[in-house]
């Protein structure tokens, strides 16, 4: 069975950096668009940066210039690369897969890593 399992979260200062981990198994994923969301308490979720098989990235507003997404294909793990963190930045982060085409949805998804950014 195809897994996303995240690591690397935890607690870290403001301006401080983490980086997170996310392990795929069960697929090469080959083909998939590989992207981290977060969500706080009480807020929606929402999409922090994407990546594609060749390596193309999107990101969101809020984490353009201090998140740097990347990935892997070889060990099927993306990590997602954060610095200049900031308090608003705490949430649960997840990691999701989807197929690349117009329509797919993100079938595949990990239990989340905390981070915590501590003013």
């Amino acid at each position: 069975q195809a897994q996303l399992i995240e690591s690397g979260g935890g607690l870290v200062q403001a301006g401080g950096s983490l980086r997170l981990s996310c392990a795929g198994s069960g697929r090469t994923f080959r083909n998939y668009i590989m992207a981290w969301f977060r969500q706080a308490p009480g807020k929606e979720r929402e999409s922090v940066a994407t990546i594609n098989w060749s390596g193309g990235s999107t990101y969101a507003d809020s984490v353009k210039g201090r998140f740097t997404i990347s990935r892997d294909s070889a060990k099927i793990t993306v990590y997602l690369q954060m610095n200049s963190l900031k308090p608003e930045d705490t949430a649960v982060y997840y990691c999701a897969a989807k197929l690349a085409y117009a329509g797919a949805s993100y079938e595949y998804w990990g239990q989340g890593t905390q981070v915590t950014v501590s003013s």
